[in-house]
């Protein structure tokens, strides 16, 4: 038997992770940039983080949720004070693509209705509805095909009111910064309106918080930035570190119907553990403030470097979750940097390098990048 392979590889064998730093199997360090895909928050191998998820494996790594689990009930209050949504209902599940999923089925139960409304190039899962709400028919099957959404273009308030006005949608889902679709922001003028349209309508608004929230922006959320409150937020990548886990955080008019919504894995008492750890570390660290002050400063110094190298036609972002948009296609540019300059960044389409490093970066680590990036340039 062999791996079924979908991935297209780097020829790189992580094997130890530190702070913003991994080795590969080789002993060479490299600067993380990359965070895993946005999933490390907290840092690669914080002791916290390590002793919460040893001394849990110690106790009881598993059962399952027909009984009470102290660790979710601690989970959801600690969230619940840190976020600002101490008054809302928290569902926890695995992933990213099993929280918009969930999202999107609950908002079809509270309203009856089968539309959804969602941006272009948004991203928000692989499984059956997510997929569906992704606006990349090559990742589609057939059976995801089913029509039950709407691509509108982000920003565009005239077009989602039209729609909605048709009395007929369920839910309005949306990225605030769009991280697969190129770091593109949804503004505080579009996301008030399409908020006060989705409540005149009857339309539930889901906030796709998993890339773009938990620190990153330098808010919790970045919903945050634009003055909205939506009904539904999911959540995942940086909730673990990378401990499997997502979650819907879920207003308070929804009511849980028994037999509607399930998982087995989903809040088991590892990824508790870990979730609990995650957020100790970013209050304890300030790590939301360091995202926002340290990701200010890495941007101007990315705009600084922009303004000598033509070649970067836009830089844009908010805290650490950053877009490098140039004139080019990047992949020679991203293998060089993990090559010759032994440092990870992600990408967005041909022309974006996107960042999205663990939010304990510094600003040592930020000039550390430029100078990697500026040797290649």
């Amino acid at each position: 038997m062999k791996l079924f392979d979908v991935y297209p590889l780097f020829n790189v064998t992580i094997v130890r992770g530190l702070g913003c730093t991994v080795w590969d199997d080789r002993g060479q360090d490299y600067l993380d940039l990359y965070g895993g895909h946005a999933v490390i928050s907290v840092g690669h191998s914080h002791p916290r983080y390590v002793q919460s998820l040893s001394d849990q494996v110690g106790r009881l790594g598993f059962y399952s949720n027909s009984v009470h689990n102290p660790l979710q009930e601690r989970l959801t209050q600690r969230l619940g004070e840190v976020s600002g949504y101490g008054d809302y209902q928290f569902f926890l599940i695995n992933s990213g693509a099993e929280a918009n999923e969930n999202a999107l089925k609950l908002a079809s139960f509270h309203t009856g209705r089968k539309r959804i409304l969602a941006a272009d190039k948004a991203f928000h899962g692989r499984t059956s509805l997510a997929v569906e709400a992704t606006d990349n028919p090559k990742i589609q099957a057939p059976v995801n095909a089913a029509g039950h959404v709407t691509f509108l273009p982000l920003n565009d308030l005239a077009a989602w009111e039209h729609e909605l006005a048709k009395g007929d949608v369920a839910a309005c889902i949306l990225e605030c910064i769009q991280g697969v679709g190129g770091i593109r922001m949804a503004t505080a003028e579009f996301a008030q309106g399409l908020e006060q349209a989705c409540h005149k309508h009857g339309a539930v608004l889901i906030c796709d918080e998993i890339q773009c929230g938990y620190g990153r922006s330098g808010r919790f959320f970045a919903h945050q930035h634009l003055d909205i409150r939506p009904d539904i937020i999911t959540v995942a990548k940086g909730i673990g570190n990378g401990f499997p886990m997502g979650g819907v955080l879920i207003a308070p008019q929804f009511r849980p119907v028994y037999g509607q919504l399930g998982t087995t894995f989903g809040g088991n008492h590892l990824a508790c553990a870990a979730a609990l750890a995650v957020l100790d570390i970013m209050e304890d660290e300030q790590l939301v403030r360091n995202a926002a002050d340290v990701g200010a400063y890495l941007m101007e110094r990315l705009q600084s470097l922009a303004g000598h190298d033509k070649r970067i036609t836009e830089v844009r972002g908010r805290g650490l979750m950053i877009g490098i948009e140039f004139s080019e296609p990047v992949k020679p540019l991203r293998e060089r940097l993990i090559y010759e300059q032994h440092c990870f960044t992600g990408a967005s389409g041909s022309n974006m390098l996107r960042l999205l490093p663990p939010l304990c970066l510094t600003r040592a680590q930020a000039d550390d990048f430029i100078g990697r990036l500026s040797q290649l340039l």
